[in-house]
């Protein structure tokens, strides 16, 4: 005896068949109750007075989708899969296998085809309870700042550090290559977001000595009132931004996020790429991956507009983005910094110099300046420090 699978649907409409053909129900009546027309139910009412049982099942049951998967392509891709994508996820995996493989195929279909290949093992994240903060309203309001230290190139070469700047309000980011998480990388990282977008209103960045000072403040400092800070710190308050300082890594949550999808795809782009130097990462940032994520990832913004600003005319991000020390001028005329002694030249003169402070200034690309107020004032380097002249005594 053959036996027949059939579904919930099937099974109703098999009993109200029978009780129409019993006479118990009218043609009429059982397509109300089925919800089909009745010319629909007629035609499925004949089947089954021919076909018996057997009518009410789609005839499609036991056949191959019309949507299925050509067999032939599904070895293909669990075979590039396994070759090429080993350690990537579903979605990135569909991403690549497009791009570079030109074969079309639906995340959720590779994912049940991995899974039922145990190449794909589903996790599961534990919820942990934090409390949400909203997005900020427009672009430019606020960028959050952060060094993600990670083996980014597998150990084709040492560590190194992804320095990443992303907009608060649409997941707009900037990130850039470096050998360690230092104030440099910090201000020239900051410095090519402003070259490409303009000067955010607010910088939302941890609590690392880039960013915080742990050093008591002096005696002039606590006279006048004003904390003391860190070059990045001094920096953002003459370029007008606002540096905000987090108190735990879920602060800066959108960041850190951010850090795990460059862990991911930049990762495995960077192994597909053959790059193993930091010049050609970076090239490759900027001429290629980042467009690419910002496309896929960028968010609209709660609020039109955009709250970036010029840099102020006058002023220039070398000097400003720098490292910059306060030095007194000695009777020679010198300055000692950093067991470096600079002598003043005589055009300066006329400003009466010895014993008023001087600002040295170390910009990112070695060029130092000494400053009065923002006048640069004309030195040169001494091979060694000057030699002390004794005061010859009356006879």
């Amino acid at each position: 005896m053959e036996t027949l699978a059939m579904s919930k649907k099937e099974r109703r409409r098999l009993e109200l068949f029978s009780r129409v053909r019993e006479g118990e129900l009218t043609l009429v009546k059982a397509s109300e109750l089925l919800g089909l027309s009745y010319r629909q139910t007629k035609r499925s009412y004949g089947r089954y007075r021919f076909e018996g049982d057997a009518g009410v099942v789609h005839g499609l049951r036991g056949g191959a989708s019309n949507r299925g998967v050509d067999p032939g392509k599904k070895a293909r891709v669990l075979e590039l899969y396994r070759e090429k994508y080993g350690d990537f996820g579903p979605t990135l995996a569909c991403e690549y296998l497009a791009k570079d493989d030109e074969q079309e195929v639906g995340v959720e279909t590779l994912r049940q085809w991995l899974i039922g290949e145990a190449l794909w093992v589903p996790r599961r994240r534990r919820p942990v309870h934090r409390r949400w903060r909203e997005r900020k309203g427009q672009l430019g309001e606020m960028v959050q700042l952060d060094g993600s230290h990670h083996d980014w190139f597998e150990g084709r070469r040492e560590k190194a550090v992804l320095m990443v700047l992303i907009d608060d309000a649409t997941n707009r980011t900037y990130a850039r290559f470096f050998e360690g998480e230092t104030t440099e990388a910090s201000f020239e990282t900051f410095w090519r977001y402003v070259e490409r977008c303009g000067l955010p209103r607010s910088v939302y960045a941890d609590k690392a000595s880039i960013y915080r000072t742990t050093r008591d403040a002096t005696v002039d400092e606590n006279l006048a009132a004003d904390p003391p800070e860190t070059q990045f710190g001094r920096a953002m308050k003459e370029l007008d931004v606002k540096l905000i300082l987090a108190h735990s890594p879920q602060a800066k949550g959108r960041v850190e996020r951010r850090n795990a999808v460059f862990q991911d795809r930049l990762v495995k782009a960077l192994r597909l790429k053959q790059i193993s130097d930091l010049q050609r990462a970076n090239a490759f940032l900027e001429g290629e991956f980042l467009d690419e994520l910002n496309r896929k990832f960028e968010l609209a913004a709660r609020e039109k507009g955009d709250l970036h600003r010029r840099v102020p005319r006058g002023v220039k991000l070398a000097r400003v983005l720098s490292f910059q020390e306060e030095r007194v001028v000695q009777n020679d005329w010198t300055i000692r910094w950093r067991n470096r002694w600079f002598q003043l030249m005589k055009e300066n003169q006329k400003l009466a110099l010895v014993k008023r402070k001087l600002t040295v200034c170390e910009q990112l690309d070695g060029t130092v300046l000494l400053l009065l107020g923002k006048r640069a004032l004309a030195w040169e380097e001494l091979p060694e420090r000057p030699l002390r002249v004794a005061a010859v005594q009356p006879p």
